[in-house]
Order: structure tokens, then C-alpha cells, then sequence
């Protein structure tokens, strides 16, 4: 099963096809590729699927979103492989 989850996206460094972001995943940051959401602005949240930025959302969506993956457990279980465990 693939699996996109949304970020805030907190910085943002280059340019056209190399714009990458720095967003955070509940308090877990990474790099992600802006290529494909070139309208992004930073504390916009934006659907992150494989490390590429495919989609914005609104921010009541998206903390809808991650109350729906801490229902059901899924925050944690990415937070436990995140971490090595």
C-alpha cells in the first residue's frame, strides 16, 4: 500500500525542479522535492508521497489527517521506524 502524508512545510531552498523543502511531519522533519508543487509557500502543508511534495493542503485538513493516523496508530508506527526501533 503507498502512503502520502501531509507536512508543514517549514523553509524552502532552490529553484524550478530543484526546490526542495524542509517540512515537518508532526515534529519529525525532512527534505522533500518541490518540483511538482511549484505554488508552495512556506507554512503551507503539502501532501508528501516518496519524498516528492504531490498536492497542498489546508491546514484543517491536514491536522484532521493526522488525528485520523493517531486513531488508528499509525503516527506512532512511524514515529517507531523513524527512530530505529
Amino acid at each position: 500500500m503507498c502512503l502520502a502524508v501531509p507536512g508543514k512545510l517549514l523553509s524552502i531552498t532552490g529553484q524550478d525542479e530543484n526546490r526542495v523543502g524542509r517540512v515537518s511531519f508532526g515534529g519529525t522533519v525532512r527534505e522533500v522535492n518541490l518540483a511538482y508543487v511549484p505554488e508552495a509557500n512556506v507554512g503551507d502543508y503539502v501532501v508528501v508521497h516518496v519524498g516528492f511534495a504531490i498536492s497542498i493542503m489546508d491546514e484543517a485538513e491536514a491536522v484532521q489527517v493526522f488525528e485520523y493516523m493517531k486513531q488508528l496508530g499509525e503516527v506512532a508506527e512511524l514515529e517507531e521506524a523513524e527512530s530505529g526501533q
